[in-house]
């Protein structure tokens, strides 16, 4: 029996393709699943159009996320931090503190799953930090730890 596909199937092929099955496995597991439809003139139509709309959405996401990619590859960040001898932070930059600064700039959409530290800021100093966007997106951007100014009373 030929269905088109609705979703990706590792075995089977991708989205849009039409594959050939066993009709059991059409009737029983890929339709009622929402995997697949009956290859019929209508729906590989139907089909065809959700791909295409699909493909302009996506499109669409991939020139914002660069354009987010862009705008993250300007923002340089100042964070003080509580300092001991020699330039040693008392504990460490966290991508949560990153992720808090992102959002007083208005990059709220970040979160701190997106944000790629190497290894823990422990140190006074200039960083890159990546900010995975999407896919293959990345941004670089600056990071300046300084020591927190002491109050005067």
């Amino acid at each position: 029996m030929k269905v088109i596909l609705l979703k990706n199937m590792e075995h089977l092929g991708e989205v849009g393709e039409i594959v050939n099955v066993k009709p059991g496995y059409a009737r029983n597991y890929l339709i009622p699943k929402g995997i697949a439809l009956p290859a019929t003139e209508e729906n590989i139509r139907k089909v065809k159009n959700m791909l295409k709309s699909l493909q302009e959405k996506a499109k669409r996401e991939l020139e914002k996320y660069k354009k987010l990619a862009e705008e993250l590859g300007k923002v340089q960040i100042t964070l003080e931090h509580e300092v001991a001898e020699e330039g040693k932070l008392y504990g460490s930059v966290t991508k949560a503190d990153i992720e808090k600064a992102l959002h007083k700039l208005g990059f709220e959409d970040i979160d701190k799953g997106q944000i790629k530290l190497e290894k823990p800021i422990k140190e006074v100093g200039s960083y890159k930090v990546k900010i995975h966007i999407y896919k293959d997106i990345e941004a670089d951007i600056a990071l300046d730890v300084v020591p927190m100014k002491k109050q005067e009373h």
